[in-house]
């Protein structure tokens, strides 16, 4: 054999053992997840079987649980593609990292130099020197109309040029719309076929096809949103890449700096605390009721509907929760998204924080005139830790609901409320009735919702 050839294949080899198939050993799948049974990784099963319980009542459509590389736990059909929703900002973040790596697009280029532009009213010269970091923190100060955003989300948009870029955090579907522009513009290839091409098929994700990608235009904005679609065990995968900082298998498919940085806070933010690059930062901290206590440094990609992939670097871990939108649906609340990480870390052998539960609540149990009797002119105060906290209720002997000192956020300053069917029944002006068990020690109040997750811990003000 040539000299030339035997190096050709000792270089060959070397490449096969070093991005060859990837083994459950080394912490990643192969083609198939390797599963284990949760006593062997020391979970409790009983707790588990909570957590599972659990999922069903808010309506899960599929969980997997990942630990050390293998499935741990899986429930629900983890293998249809599902509509990611805004999960969709944090996979098209991964594919910009790369392009950054590329020398395809520089986070300092102001839109004004790439010519983003948008529909009559365009943006105006402050806006255009936002740069492509500002859109990837969500502080880009463009607040034009975009697609693909909520009801929520557009009544809460900020008035055109009223914060500088830079200066001020809003989850801006304009931003990440904008960010596909950028990164198609940059590179030439279009998400779905990059996500394909850059991501899927090196991560060994089963289900994913390009054509599970569609663009979504409209008269509101020239940038379409590019909807998603990836089943529970692909997005696993995907977390899993960002558990290990963009490395699957000895090849670096993300750069570990992008991630890094992609996973570190950069604004405070709502509602979960902190933001990166198109990445959430920990969870719902204990201002209004106690939820779960992460680990320190964990993060999740977060979408409408019930969206979630977690990933726990302290213990290894992932979790990812999904919710079919296909069909008819609730969206589980934050504090039982909450609820159910509780249960998991909890099966896990990690301690998650106090118990927020009905169950392990303890105190007087009021129902029917008593309860009402117990709330009437009384006023409860709440989440001293809020931004505008603490926040307070009054319960008036007429029936009236008002709001001494409120923060609209959390709704509409009026309503009625009434003590019905052993619950106390709070009703606003937008038609929202929102039932609570309540428990009482003392001064302190607990409502809880109809699952038994604790909503509210307060305290009733002396009168």
């Amino acid at each position: 054999m040539h000299i030339r050839q035997i190096v050709f294949a000792v270089v060959l080899l070397g490449a096969l053992v070093r991005f060859g198939p990837a083994t459950a050993e080394d912490g990643f799948p192969a083609a198939e997840w390797q599963r284990v049974s949760p006593a062997e990784l020391g979970w409790s099963g009983t707790e588990l079987a909570q957590a599972r319980s659990f999922s069903d009542q808010i309506r899960s459509s599929a969980v997997v649980i990942v630990q050390h590389g293998k499935v741990v736990a899986e429930w629900g059909n983890t293998t249809k593609p599902m509509e990611v929703a805004s999960i969709r900002k944090s996979l098209l973040g991964a594919l910009i990292g790369i392009a950054v790596s590329d020398h395809l697009i520089d986070l300092d280029s102001t839109l004004g130099k790439l010519g983003i532009d948008d529909n009559p009213p365009g943006l105006t010269e402050i806006e255009k020197g936002a740069t492509v970091r500002e859109l990837l923190e969500a502080r880009s100060g463009v607040y034009h109309a975009a697609l693909y955003e909520t009801p929520g989300n557009a009544k809460m948009r900020p008035p055109r040029g009223s914060h500088l870029p830079g200066s001020f955090w809003y989850y801006n579907n304009w931003d990440f719309n904008a960010l596909g522009t950028i990164y198609e513009h940059a590179t030439g290839t279009g998400i779905f076929q990059a996500l394909d091409q850059k991501i899927a098929k090196p991560i060994g994700m089963q289900d994913y096809r390009p054509q599970d990608g569609s663009y979504i235009r409209g008269e509101a904005s020239i940038h379409p949103a590019y909807e998603i679609r990836m089943s529970a065990r692909d997005l696993a995968r995907f977390a899993l890449l960002y558990l290990h900082k963009g490395n699957w298998a000895g090849h670096q498919i993300v750069p570990q700096e992008w991630v890094e940085e992609s996973t570190r806070s950069h604004s405070k933010a709502s509602p979960l605390p902190g933001y990166g690059y198109l990445w959430w930062i920990g969870f719902l901290g204990g201002a209004v009721a106690p939820t779960v206590a992460l680990p320190e440094g964990s993060f999740l990609a977060q979408g409408a509907g019930g969206q979630y992939a977690l990933v726990v670097p302290a213990l290894d871990l992932i979790v990812v929760h999904r919710v079919d939108r296909d069909t008819p649906f609730t969206e589980p609340s934050f504090r039982s998204i909450g609820r159910l990480f509780w249960l998991i870390l909890k099966a896990e052998g990690y301690d998650p924080g106090p118990d927020a539960s009905l169950t392990a609540a303890t105190g007087e149990r009021p129902t029917g005139e008593t309860l009402a009797a117990k709330f009437r002119g009384k006023t409860i105060s709440f989440g001293p830790k809020l931004r505008n906290g603490p926040l307070t209720m009054q319960f008036e002997p007429d029936g009236r609901m008002t709001y001494p000192h409120w923060d609209e956020a959390f709704g509409p300053a009026a309503g009625t409320w009434t003590a019905a069917d052993d619950k106390l029944c709070i009703l606003n002006p937008d038609a929202r009735r929102r039932c609570y068990l309540p428990v009482l020690n003392g001064e302190r109040v607990e409502l809880f919702d109809q699952l038994g997750v604790m909503q509210i811990d307060g305290v009733a003000l002396r009168q």
